[in-house]
């Protein structure tokens, strides 16, 4: 059947602010989750909306798919194209000479064999719909394709979450991507991007023929995030700039605070390596105390772990904060992510924040008042958001109190994304607890092995991914991945609670979900509870952890045969077809059921 068989635009909201105030203004254009309307195609089908990205998840319609079934075409349209692109598959059936054939690698050619598909989209942040179409694709005995009836849908990916509001963003994880390879590796190896040590960070430039590209794809909606307030800042000349930095090593950054200015204020940590001779942070200190700004150098209990940037001003009233240090690792390696919080209400909480460590600097003498020393609400009318900043005293420690939220009142799904787990037992026995039970699906990450949280069942939830666990060579079509140096890849701190139901919501921030974190100190902890930015953080859970789980076993399994991966076709008698685990394996049901 004809791959046209739908116009383009069709589908069915099935998240709005007709049905949930989370969603957006008008239902038929800005929901996040929206179905193929299609009631003649064997499939269904639903798009959620991400942060630059879409998630693409189909379900059968009615029992198995027919053993002839070879997976997924997908095809998108942007809002200012008229046609539609196909998009690739890294692997191609067995026996075809990809390097002949140009259009081997479209999925209409070499379809995606998973039930879920994460897209990034080469233009994300324009407005108006991005349209997917997506096709059942069988083969038959002679190995030629055929089509079966498409389901379309259109949603919209616009650059931010909650215009006027929110904004959430995330960095590309340069590591967890094999387009990083593709596309830039190829002019030049990673240390004509990144500096050999975070000391030398203030002193690089990239040469990389590709720098700019590459960089900006790198640091991806975190650091134009950051990037972009720093910009408001300077053309707004009356704003006021309050920083709290970890590390502090990027010249983008420093340079921009410098035209600041006298109008800047900021505080960098000065624990253990960073107030040491020599140290980035000593001479982001001094460059930008030259340059009239003023400057403290603070560590609270144990580290002044902060990464927040406040602009008030009469144009810009704005905060960025999130996980993202201001370093080239923050940027362009490590998974992060850097949240912008609009308006006088959302940013007082960090000025009052502010202002405590400027005057006090240890636990002792650093105590917001209330409301701010629990969750100050940021005053938003579209989402329910507050903040929290440590160091807290026993009396106000939050915490405990997180922990229970996760181990107690998880009713669907926990996606998590938690550097450092392994230093944070209690949180780890709790994320234990919700992944012995099956009525909970569990995916998360940490950047190290974390001993308590394993598999005990056939059908029970995956145990964290771990890209620590990545080494060796890869199979074909797959290549070695580049660390971008020392230090971990995975450095975000969210957990993502029961992002399908209306109780949806998300705990961020500099937080490790330490004891130290809360009561030692400077960090800020966020909660937001909206099924849209629950959506976006799962999406990015997600994509994370699928790329590591497949790495790991990859690497693994696989790379003791040393043969290339290929897609499989029909099942002879006797044999399994490629999709028969999502039908006879409970963890693969429930996460088909979840999504699509």
């Amino acid at each position: 059947m004809s791959l046209d068989f739908l116009v383009p635009g069709a589908g069915q909201v099935v998240e709005t602010a007709a049905t949930d105030p989370s969603a957006g203004d008008t239902a038929s254009q800005t929901g996040f989750c929206v179905e193929g309307a299609n009631p003649a195609a064997d499939f269904t089908l639903k798009l959620h909306r991400g942060e630059g990205m879409t998630l693409i998840a189909m379900n059968w319609r009615n029992g198995k798919p027919p053993r002839d079934f070879v997976g997924f075409a997908i095809e998108y349209q942007t809002p200012e194209d008229s046609r539609f692109w196909a998009l690739t598959n890294r692997l191609t059936f067995p026996g075809v000479d990809a390097k002949a054939d140009p259009d081997a690698h479209s999925t209409l050619h070499s379809p995606i064999q998973k039930f879920r598909w994460i897209h990034f989209p080469w233009k994300a942040d324009l407005p108006g719909d991005y349209v997917y179409r997506v096709t059942p694709m069988f083969m038959d005995d002679q190995n030629h394709l055929s089509s079966g009836q498409s389901q379309v849908a259109a949603i919209q990916l616009r650059r931010e979450t909650y215009p006027g509001e929110m904004n959430v963003g995330y960095t590309r994880g340069f590591v967890s991507s094999q387009a990083f390879v593709d596309h830039y590796e190829a002019f030049g190896p990673i240390s004509t991007l990144l500096p050999a040590s975070a000391n030398a960070g203030l002193d690089f430039s990239p040469t990389h023929p590709k720098a700019d590209e590459a960089l900006a794809w790198m640091g991806f909606e975190a650091r134009q995030n950051i990037l972009d307030l720093l910009d408001a800042a300077i053309a707004d000349g009356n704003a006021q700039v309050r920083m709290v930095a970890y590390d502090l090593n990027l010249p983008d950054v420093v340079s921009r605070l410098q035209t600041v200015g006298s109008r800047a204020r900021v505080i960098i940590d000065n624990s253990g390596d960073h107030g040491k001779k020599g140290s980035a942070e000593n001479k982001a200190a001094d460059f930008l105390t030259k340059s009239n700004c003023v400057v403290k150098r603070q560590k609270m209990g144990g580290l002044q772990h902060m990464k927040v940037i406040v602009v008030d001003g009469p144009l810009v009233k704005k905060a960025v904060c999130g996980s993202t240090n201001f370093s080239w690792r923050g940027f362009y390696v490590q998974s992060n992510n850097a949240v912008v919080v609009e308006g006088a209400a959302a940013i007082q909480p960090f000025i009052d924040a502010f202002e405590d460590y400027w005057q006090n600097g240890t636990p002792e003498t650093f105590g917001p008042t209330p409301p701010a020393a629990g969750f100050c609400p940021m005053g938003f009318s579209d989402v329910d958001a507050g903040v929290t900043f440590s160091p807290h005293t026993k009396d106000n420690a939050q915490l405990g109190k997180v922990i229970d939220d996760i181990q107690n009142h998880t009713t669907s799904s926990l996606f998590y994304s938690l550097a450092f787990l392994y230093q944070t037992p209690d949180m780890e026995k709790a994320i234990e607890a919700v992944s012995d039970r099956d009525d909970i699906f569990v995916y998360g990450l940490s950047d190290r092995r974390v001993g308590g949280i394993h598999l005990h069942l056939p059908d029970g939830n995956v145990p964290p991914v771990y890209p620590s666990q990545l080494e060796g060579d890869l199979p074909e079509p797959f290549k070695a991945e580049p660390t971008g140096g020392g230090g971990i890849r995975l450095h975000d701190k969210y957990a993502v609670i029961d992002f399908d139901k209306p109780t949806a919501r998300v705990y961020l921030g500099s937080y490790n979900f330490s004891t130290a974190a809360d009561l030692n100190n400077g960090e800020n902890l966020v909660l937001i509870r909206d099924r849209r930015v629950a959506t976006a953080y799962m999406i990015d859970a997600l994509r994370t952890f699928d790329h590591y789980e497949f790495r790991v076993w990859e690497s693994s399994e696989k790379k003791q045969a040393k043969k290339p991966l290929a897609l499989q076709r029909p099942p002879k008698p006797g044999e399994k077809a490629w999709w028969e685990e999502d039908w006879s394996k409970p963890l693969k049901i429930r996460d088909r059921l979840l999504f699509a």
